[in-house]
């Protein structure tokens, strides 16, 4: 019985443990981006795994940093802010750099946000930041990391 108890014990802190770090906010590689004169510093989710976990779990951003999401293809793209306390905007970027459609986003929301055609980018700032610096749709944001 005692062998049995040990070995739920050590289960049960892998478990607590693994739940712990799922909860830790992840970090993705950093690039510079510039929207007209705005640098932004964005993490970059290349992966499905990157791209499902996004800024999940994140308590802050500064003020010019972000997340840009790539898609490896045109793709039609929704976002949504699942486990995600934070309001945002997101810019649905074309291959080209040029914005389509901007969206704001409320935090902890299932509601999806999508874009207008298909696009290769999504670019998470926080809440109203293309907005105060009058970034709009047709602007571009160069910088951008490559498809493959």
């Amino acid at each position: 019985m005692r062998k049995f108890l040990v070995s739920a014990a050590a289960s049960l802190a892998v478990l607590c443990s693994t739940h712990a770090v799922a909860d830790q906010p992840a970090r993705f590689p950093v690039i510079t981006l510039n929207a007209g004169m705005h640098l932004i510093k964005a993490e970059v989710a290349s992966t499905e795994a990157q791209r499902e976990q996004g800024l999940m779990f994140r308590e802050s951003l500064g003020p010019n940093e972000g997340m840009v999401f790539l898609f490896h293809a045109p793709a039609g793209v929704c976002m949504w802010m699942k486990n995600t306390p934070l309001p945002l905007s997101v810019a649905f970027i074309d291959r080209d750099g040029r914005i389509i459609n901007i969206e704001n986003m409320k935090p902890q929301s299932l509601d999806s946000h999508c874009a207008k055609q298909p696009v290769y980018y999504a670019l998470e700032m926080q809440e109203g930041w293309f907005k105060q610096r009058n970034i709009k749709p047709g602007s571009i944001i160069s910088g951008l990391p490559q498809p493959r």
